[in-house]
Parts: C-alpha cells; structure tokens; sequence
C-alpha cells in the first residue's frame, strides 16, 4: 500500500492526472478572548479513506488568529486529546510562563489559559504542540494553526488584505502514511504533499495583486518556492515582520517552521493557471528534499531515497485566475517598513553553537545530533541571558545536514552566512534560518521586555524528528533580571546565591569575582547525600549558574560550587 501512494503522487509530480480539490481555507477568530479545543477526529485526505487525527477547534488544522499590535489576549485552551501536549506561539514575544514550551503542559482534560499583550509586528506566525518527544506527531496529525498580526504601519499600506479573498494563508506541509492511511510520525519518507490539509490543491486568485502567506509546516523539508514559466513574484515579508522595500525574487528557499509573505500579480492572467512550485532539484546539497541531503557528493544518507520528493520539482498548488475583486490592488508599494536592524557593535555579549552528529556519517538521518555536545534535559538550563542584552550568536555546523534553527522569545537579524551578507530573502526580522551543513552563521538580537528566573524559553532545530529525538537536538536559556530583588539576596565575599529561601522551580549562584568560573557543582541534603552533581561543559563556564530545585523536596540544602582553584558552599531552602 505505501507503494500505491507513492504511485500516487508520481502522477501529481509527472502527469498531474488527479483532479484539483479546492484547498480547505482556516476559519478566523478575532477576539481577544479566544477559545480553543484540541480534539481527536478522523478526516479523509484520501477520497474514502478514514485517517485519525488531532485538530483544534476541528477535525484538522486549527482556526487563524488575528490579532492587533497592543492587543491582550486572553486565550483558553482545552485539552481533549486524552495525552498531554503544549501549544506554542511560534514567532511571537510572549512572557516565558505563556510560551508554551515542553514545561508549560497540558494536562489531559484540563484547561490552560495563557495571557499576553500582543507585541509584535504585522507579519504571519503560527500556533503548534511543543511537547517533549511529541511535537512531530502532534503537528503531524494536525495540531496547528496561523496567527495574524496587524499593526497600525501595515494597515497605512495599500496591501491586500481581505483573509479568503485576496491574502491567502498556506500552511504547505509533506507527511507519511502507512498502508492503513495513517499519518507516521519521525520518518524520512514524507512523500504526501499538502496544503491546507489538501492533497493536489487548487485555488481560485482574483486577476489582482494578492497576498500568499507561505509557511512551511513539514516536519524536516525544505521547499524552494517558485511560480511556472520563472515568473517572478515580491518578497514583502519575513517571519517577524515587513521588509523596507519589497524584493523581487523568482525563487524563495523556506525551511521547516519559517515563513514568507509575498505578492503575486495576476492582472493580465485572467484565465489562466498559474502553479505554485517547489524547484527542489535546485536546492544545495545537505538540505532535506535535495537530490543528496547529505555533504558528500552523490553519496545520499541511508534512509533518505526513495521518496519521489527528493530532488524534484513539482506542483505545490495550481492558481486559478478568476475575475477581479470590486475594489482590486493593482500596485505595490515601493516602500513597506523603516526597521532597523541591531548594530554589531551594540552586542553586550557572543554566544558559541556548535552542532555535532551524535551518528556520524551516512547514518546522520536516522540519528541524534547535539549543540555544544548536550542534547535536550528538562532539568539543565544551558543559558542564562541578562534582561535587555544584545547578543550575537554564533553557529558551526558540523553535521552533514542544514538544521533550521528556531528560538523562542525573540525574532533577530542574520549578519552572515559562511561570512557572507544572508541573501535578500533573510534580510528580515527572522526566528528561524537554515544553518548550512559545514558551514558558520551569526545572528544578532536583544533580549527585552520579559524575564522568568523559573520558566525557560527553548532554542532547537527545526526538525521535528532532530528535536523529538530521545537525544533531543534542543535546549533551554533563562532571561534574568540581575538588578531585581538585591535586597532579598543572602551576600558574602565569595558568592550570591538568589532566590532563597525559593518556592520556584529554579536558583541562580554567582560568583562575586568576576574572573572565577564554576566548573562543576554538587547540592547536599541534610543527611550529607550528594542529590546533584554536574560538571559544567567548557563552552558554558562563567561566574553565574542557574540550577534546577523542582524535584528537591522541602527542606534545606547546600550547593558546592567548584571553581578553577577553590569550593565555595552556600545553604538555602526550598519550600513548597
């Protein structure tokens, strides 16, 4: 059976015998109190074929939020998936307790009720699960949906902008079935391709200017966008924001979690079907949906082929131009948006990532990855990050696979890929870029606004499966307020050790020298037993440490912290 859907959509990519099904286009909820219902469901992507799934508010992809710039959103979600899960607002700056990472869960049956003023600039973001080795099949099976910011700069442009009818969100995704219909989760042959939940989509554009917001939902492909006859289209928008001007492209590359807003002008094309393209065989080597995924020439990874996906073009979506709208957008304007991007020399401090096979070579699909060797632990803060720092971060990756990298909290501005300005599809406000395999990035951005010395935010790549993985490519940075609360710390010569007595989830030491780094640390209970005991990687020695106490007990302990050359002890309480 998996072969008959192979088959299946050989003839989308080759013959385009199929009929076109009109695309399922999102319902919209425009309040500030919003409610939302995670359920099971079935939904035939196949004619005649039941395939389970999990949907919001639906039996598949959730329904669009808009909301305004200053907006405070009030959101109830309920849980009624009969499993835990998490949703995230992917993009958006949201305080950490409402993010909604892997610590934020849902607790079957139970409500959450997330609260945030909105923040944001005009763009496109989305809403997904983020539970711990969960999220590819919780977004697989389709627990997601679009958010829509609007802000008074973008409402002043004669953009188009009526949802349905002349700004169109795409959610293009790939997934695998097996030979039941069943959506499979942490597999490499994702060879079903849809949008909206819609296999061998078509929809109908006004002989206009209209608005596409493409964002790419596949778990680990990569899509490199483009319209039949190379018809060139304007990039206006990345994923946090409009551009200054728009930019002309033929060709859009979109990895796994980012997205892209963009113009096309239909107006002589009345009558005519227009397709929206992936010109995958274009794409470089050691990105997933390549002709060879991995850095070796002509060598693909072992489990990569065959997927009739890989390294081929094909039809995302065939366009229908229909008759013009009543009051139609016939122009583009020439200037969008006056952002200016954070200046080098403003960085207060540059972070180090590296990205190490955990599976060296051709097995590097089917394995574990890590950055600055760790993999994903619930109980280790990997960064701590001062409130209102500007920080540049800095990538190497040494894997044979372009891994996505998404952060949580803040969107920033990429100075250069393998030393060279980002191309003009990157020059934006970005959360989500595609590091290249063997090669080096740097981004720069500031942390403001927002800080939780309990709950962290998460940075992690992309793919879902490199991020679900039991060595889970991801970790956790908490923002601090160094200057808040001095007058609760316990003081002496050698150390500060705060929040304490602490009912949270997490302490921080720092040391009072600047010079001294701590290089390990154990926490004593009363009877003298060693409860924790880390060593402190090389890359993340400093003079801070934030620990976690969540699964201490009430009651009072000491922390032995090591430094290069003596032990300092501190007591403190937790109290429940």
């Amino acid at each position: 059976m998996k072969t008959q859907l192979l088959t299946y959509v050989l003839s989308i990519i080759s013959f385009g015998v199929l009929s076109q099904n009109p695309i399922i286009i999102p319902g919209t909820i425009e309040t500030t109190n919003v409610n939302l219902t995670l359920q099971n469901s079935t939904f035939q992507f196949f004619t005649g074929q039941d395939t389970s799934t999990m949907g919001v508010n639906g039996p598949v992809l959730g329904p669009t939020l808009i909301m305004n710039n200053g907006d405070n959103m009030n959101i109830n979600i309920t849980n009624n998936l009969g499993e835990d899960t998490t949703i995230h607002w992917h993009g958006m700056h949201v305080p950490a307790a409402s993010d909604g990472g892997p610590h934020t869960v849902i607790d079957a049956g139970q409500t959450w009720n997330p609260q945030f003023q909105v923040k944001d600039k005009a763009s496109t973001y989305w809403y997904h699960p983020h539970l711990l080795n969960k999220t590819d099949e919780q977004v697989s099976k389709g627990v997601s949906g679009f958010i829509i910011v609007r802000d008074t700069e973008e409402a002043a442009l004669n953009l188009p902008r009526t949802y349905g009818v002349d700004d169109f969100p795409l959610a293009v995704q790939t997934k695998s079935f097996d030979n039941s219909y069943q959506i499979q989760a942490n597999v490499n042959d994702d060879d079903v391709l849809m949008v909206n939940a819609t296999i061998n989509g078509q929809l109908d554009v006004p002989a206009q200017i209209v608005r596409l917001r493409l964002l790419n939902g596949s778990s680990q492909r990569t899509f490199n966008f483009g319209l039949t006859a190379n018809r060139t289209f304007q990039l206006i928008g990345t994923d946090g924001g409009l551009l200054n001007a728009p930019v002309a492209l033929t060709r859009l590359p979109l990895s796994p979690g980012a997205r892209a807003e963009v113009l096309v002008d239909f107006t002589t094309l009345l009558g005519q079907s227009i397709n929206l393209m992936s010109y995958a065989s274009e794409l470089p080597d050691a990105n997933y949906g390549a002709t060879y995924p991995g850095n070796s020439p002509n060598k693909p990874l072992d489990g990569y082929n065959p997927n009739a996906l890989n390294g081929a073009d094909f039809n995302i979506l065939q366009m229908d131009v229909v008759a013009q709208t009543a009051s139609p957008i016939t122009t583009i304007p020439t200037t969008l948006s006056n952002d200016v991007p954070l200046a080098e020399v403003t960085a207060d401090e540059t972070r180090p990532f590296t990205f190490e096979p955990l599976t060296p070579g051709l097995q590097q699909l089917n394995g574990d990855f890590s950055i600055n060797n760790t993999t994903m632990d619930m109980n280790v803060i990997n960064e701590t990050i001062p409130l209102n720092n500007t920080e540049i971060w800095t990538f190497q990756n040494n894997s044979a696979i372009a891994h996505p990298f998404h952060i949580h909290d803040v969107q920033f501005y990429i100075l250069d890929i393998n030393g060279s300005p980002p191309p003009p599809y990157l020059q934006g406000r970005k959360d989500t870029f595609l590091v290249p395999s063997g090669g080096t990035a740097r981004f720069i951005t500031k942390f403001e606004d927002y800080f939780d010395e309990t709950i962290p935010y998460m940075y992690h790549c992309h793919m879902l499966k490199h991020e679900d993985a039991p060595a889970g490519m991801m970790g956790q940075f908490l923002v601090v307020d160094q200057t808040a609360g001095l007058e609760d710390l316990e003081l002496s010569k050698d150390a500060i050790l705060y929040p304490n007595p602490s009912k949270g989830t997490y302490m921080t030491v720092r040391l009072q020298k600047p010079s001294e780094t701590i290089k390990a640390y154990s926490i004593i209970n009363q009877l003298g037993q060693i409860v924790q005991n880390h060593k402190i990687h090389e890359n993340k020695k400093n003079n801070t440490l934030t620990f976690p106490i969540f699964q201490l007990a009430q009651g009072h302990y000491f922390i032995k912290v090591f430094t290069q050359d003596r032990i300092i002890t501190k007591k403190f309480t937790k109290n429940h």
